[in-house]
């Protein structure tokens, strides 16, 4: 068994402003898992943002929401790390993610920032080699669209779906923190399938 998660990270940036825009929805699911586990989040300004600790499955694990805006990530995420001494491959963040449909998730280890600013500024900070978990949102189809895109709210049916993959990746917790990686991914690496279209006689 490898070695669980200490500290999930969600990415988003601070102010009632963007909360519920689609670039907070790794903010989205750390404020679920505090709601489920009974942990209060605290501004924390040696760490750059708001922190809670909870326990899960007699595990402590760090939730973490920079406060630095999206492009100053790393400098929250490092800071904390570094203090309570936790392992990049001990870490996961929580991001948006513009190539996966709103209501898909991924789990990986690695790899590349994929133009978010957030999880690039994480990488250098820290090396790339730390767990994501990836929230579809969808994409605006064309390229010049996409920084107004995320900077906005999803819409009704959008926004289900993508509470709907949130809701889907509580429960998952447990085996993250306790490193079942492989488990994990059995369960949150499906895309929603699409629904079917109805066609009616004229």
């Amino acid at each position: 068994m490898e070695a669980g998660i200490r500290l999930i990270v969600g990415l988003g940036n601070p102010g009632n402003e963007y909360a519920d825009t689609r670039h907070n929805a790794g903010c989205w699911w750390l404020d679920r898992l505090a709601s489920r586990h009974a942990g209060l989040f605290r501004s924390e300004a040696k760490f750059f943002g708001e922190v809670c600790r909870i326990q899960v499955s007699g595990n402590d694990l760090w939730l973490l929401k920079p406060t630095t805006y999206m492009n100053a990530s790393g400098r929250a995420v490092a800071a904390l790390a570094n203090f309570y001494k936790i392992p990049v491959g001990q870490i996961l963040v929580a991001h948006d993610e513009l190539d996966l449909p709103p209501g898909a998730l991924r789990l990986k280890l690695g790899g590349g920032h994929g133009g978010h600013n957030g999880v690039r500024d994480i990488s250098t900070a820290l090396g790339a080699d730390y767990w994501r978990l990836r929230i579809g949102i969808g994409h605006p189809g064309d390229k010049s669209q996409v920084s107004d895109f995320v900077l906005h709210r999803p819409g009704r049916a959008e926004a289900e779906l993508i509470e709907g993959a949130i809701d889907r990746a509580v429960p998952v917790l447990p085996a993250l923190l306790k490193g079942e990686f492989d488990l994990a991914m059995r369960r949150l690496n499906i895309r929603p399938k699409p629904e079917k279209k109805v066609v009616t006689e004229e």
